[in-house]
């Protein structure tokens, strides 16, 4: 296998996970309409146009906004911003946190992780040549494990930086750098590769290089001005096959 040059001087890979390996459309744009109609039959209210203004979903267009809490927050910080809806809109505190709780769920990590390209090739291509491989995600650990063994890459992921782990989480620089350290890497020597102007920023201000992918929430004006290369699709960090 042959590499994209952008990986030549390149020890760590760092993928985000929803939108760049699995499509974030399948994952999370069905799980939001759910979620808003589980709310408003918790609640007995029309609550869903808010909820997907606040968390940035677009349900007509199917879209996701690049920098919304849908695309960039952690579960833990999208179910605060949806308290707080609930909150504009229920008697009490007591009740906006009870219809929460009885309409809250999590997307099924395994049944609804489509691949967006051959990710044991792409994995193994780049293990072969002797390069690290890091997952780094706002999504909770858990989820990401399940996912990750279910698409059979679990063996060729050397760490993972998750949304409720402990210490710097994404998009902070200090994630990357965390993820770097961990593996002996030198930063500059580290590429961040995502589909979202976030990754990007958080490589570029970590002293990363950066693979913007057009496979998920943002297109290619949202991704140019920060990618060092762009993409349709991390099968592009493959480049022929002997």
């Amino acid at each position: 296998m042959t590499l994209h040059p952008i990986l030549d001087e390149i020890d760590l890979v760092v993928f985000d996970k929803d939108g760049t390996l699995i499509s974030f459309d399948a994952m999370w744009a069905a799980w939001a309409r759910d979620l808003g109609t589980r709310l408003e039959l918790a609640s007995s209210r029309p609550v869903s146009g808010d909820i997907f203004a606040t968390i940035g979903f677009d349900p007509q267009a199917s879209r996701v906004a690049p920098s919304g809490p849908l695309a960039v927050a952690t579960m833990g910080e999208i179910a605060e911003l949806i308290g707080a809806v609930l909150r504009r809109w229920c008697p009490s505190v007591s009740a906006a946190r009870r219809i929460l709780a009885e309409a809250w769920f999590e997307p099924d990590p395994v049944a609804l992780a489509v691949p967006l390209a051959d990710l044991p090739l792409i994995f193994e291509a780049i293990r072969a040549s002797g390069r690290r491989i890091a997952v780094a995600t706002t999504d909770d650990r858990r989820p990401t494990d399940a996912t990750l063994s279910g698409l059979g890459l679990s063996a060729s992921v050397d760490t993972l930086l998750c949304g409720d782990d402990d210490g710097p989480r994404k998009p902070d620089p200090a994630a990357l750098q965390e993820l770097a350290d961990r593996l002996g890497v030198a930063i500059d020597r580290t590429v961040m590769v995502g589909d979202a102007p976030a990754d990007l920023r958080m490589a570029r201000e970590a002293g990363a290089r950066s693979v913007g992918v057009t496979s998920g929430v943002a297109g290619v004006a949202d991704l140019r001005r920060e990618a060092d290369l762009l993409i349709g699709s991390i099968a592009e960090l493959i480049v022929s096959a002997a």
